[in-house]
Formats: structure tokens, C-alpha cells, sequence
């Protein structure tokens, strides 16, 4: 598959592993542009079957400074939609990582703020530099919280600790981010990708790509369901069907040989046919 080239990003494939960089002058400043080609490039993933985990990153010092305010005090007007047709950019990449099929990982390298600590809320797991600094600013700039971060925040770091971060609009440091489980690890800034790399490899090269696509999703989906028995349901259907594939045969047999698996089926043809379980529509509204 050819790669594409992009304006506003960096990306490569190794080992099985795309790594997404944003690249803009200006601290890499979230503009349209940028939410176009992010949404191609995951598209550009879930498509490639070379591609087992994305990592995301920025580049220079800051991972994303938010929004460009390069249009001053009209920066967030549009008078193109109407209040109810208007659908907030952030919230589109959002939807849009919450329904991929790779598993992703935020390298946060630097200052990441606005939207730039927003649409790292729906990726599967956040590592940070010591250099790292994160701010859900929008109070401060008189705006409201967006790229669905009312859903995520709350759910990555409870309620309070939510309410406080954005009523503040304050800017916190790597280990306090580390400190409320906004990430998952802070590292030295040259261990960051490294570290990153290091658990995208281990998904790479040990685990099949259907049953990781499976359990993404089931996670994701289920942090809105009312009951357990929801993902009882699901997770039956998953059982009975993987448990008749030529990955779990594969899994069993790899395991007795004491041999590291070579996992057969692909997500771009072997999802089962229940796939998707949930109902979304163009708008990506589950």
C-alpha cells in the first residue's frame, strides 16, 4: 500500500507499527487541515493490514498547542451551519479514533492543551515525557469543552478530578497527568518513543489483530452500557465464533510448540459478520 503524503503530518510504518507525527510550525496547532488528514491516515491504517498498533506524537518541543488561533477572536465562528447542523471538528476525529479497528497510543512529548489534550481522551493508552504538560483550557478562552471530551474525561479521571481541570482551565504537569490517570507512565523525553514502541511491539509481534480489534472495540463500547449482561451478550458471540477460527488454533498450537504465534486471519476481511455490534450512523453517533 502507498503511502500518502500529508501537509500537516509525518507518518512512517516499521515493524508493523505506524507512527503518526504532528508537524506544523506553529507548535503543531490543530487547524482543519489537520483534522482532514488525521481522519485519512487512521482510515489509511484500519485499512492496512501491515498496520497492528499507531502511535501518535508530535513534532519539536509541543505535541499539540490546541486549536490555531491564527484567526483571532473569530477563530471558533461559523457562519456557514447552522446551531443544530454544526458539528465540531474535534468531536469528528474523536468519533473517529473511538472507531478504529489498531490499537493506539499518544507519545505526549511536549505541551499538549485544548484540543490537543482532548483527542488523546479516546486513545487506548497515554504515555508522557517529563516534558509533557496538559491543559483543558477552554474556560479560559471562553469556549466550552469539545471533541466529545464531556464523555471521556469523566471516565478517564472520574467526575471531581474532571470538573476541576476544566472549571480551572488549569495547565498541569507530566507527573500530576500521571498522578490522576490521565496517562499511564512519564518517561524521560528520549524514552518516550521508545516506550511506546516497546508496548506496540509487544501487540505486533504476540497478538492476534482480530481478537485485539474485538476487545478494543468491546471496551469502548461497553463504558456506556447500563449492565454487565450487555457485555455478557457480546463478549458470547465473541467466544463462539473465535473459538471456531483458524486464530485460536493458531493461539493453542503456537502455545504448545513454545513458539511466539503467526496469526492468520485479517481485519480487513475476517472481522465476524456481527461486526460492527452497534449501531452508528453517518453522522458517527453510536
Amino acid at each position: 500500500m502507498q503511502t500518502i503524503q500529508y501537509e500537516t503530518l509525518k507518518t512512517a510504518v516499521k515493524d508493523k507499527i505506524m507512527t503518526i507525527t504532528l508537524s506544523r510550525e506553529n507548535l503543531n496547532a490543530f487547524n482543519h487541515q489537520m483534522l482532514i488528514e488525521l481522519i485519512q491516515v487512521f482510515d489509511e491504517a484500519d485499512a492496512n493490514d501491515d498496520v497492528r498498533a499507531i502511535i501518535i506524537t508530535g513534532d519539536g518541543k509541543a505535541f499539540c498547542a490546541g486549536a490555531d488561533l491564527g484567526s483571532g477572536t473569530s477563530t471558533f465562528e461559523n457562519k456557514e451551519a447552522s446551531i443544530e447542523e454544526y458539528r465540531d471538528g474535534g468531536g469528528m476525529l474523536s468519533l473517529r479514533i473511538y472507531e478504529l479497528k489498531k490499537p493506539i497510543i499518544a507519545a505526549i512529548n511536549g505541551p499538549a492543551v485544548g484540543v490537543g489534550a482532548t483527542m488523546t481522551l479516546p486513545m487506548d493508552i497515554r504515555i508522557a515525557s517529563s516534558n509533557a504538560r496538559m491543559g483543558f483550557v477552554f474556560s479560559r478562552r471562553g469556549i466550552t469543552m469539545e471533541a466529545c471530551s464531556g464523555w471521556f474525561l469523566p471516565r478517564a479521571v472520574g467526575i471531581s478530578k474532571a470538573a476541576e481541570l476544566v472549571y480551572t482551565g488549569k495547565i498541569i504537569p507530566a507527573e500530576e497527568a500521571l498522578k490522576i490517570g490521565l496517562v499511564t507512565q512519564v518517561v524521560s523525553p528520549e524514552e518516550l518513543l521508545p516506550a511506546a514502541e516497546a508496548i506496540a511491539k509487544e501487540i505486533a509481534e504476540n497478538t492476534s489483530a482480530i481478537s485485539v480489534t474485538l476487545s478494543r472495540q468491546l471496551m469502548w463500547k461497553m463504558l456506556g452500557a447500563s449492565h454487565p449482561y450487555e457485555s455478557h451478550k457480546v463478549e458470547s458471540k465473541m467466544i463462539h465464533w473465535t473459538g471456531q477460527q483458524a486464530d485460536v488454533k493458531e493461539g493453542i498450537t503456537a502455545f504448545f510448540e513454545k513458539r511466539k504465534p503467526n496469526f492468520p486471519m485479517k481485519v480487513s476481511t475476517d472481522l465476524p459478520s456481527f461486526y460492527p455490534w452497534w449501531k452508528t450512523n453517518n453522522e458517527g453517533e453510536s
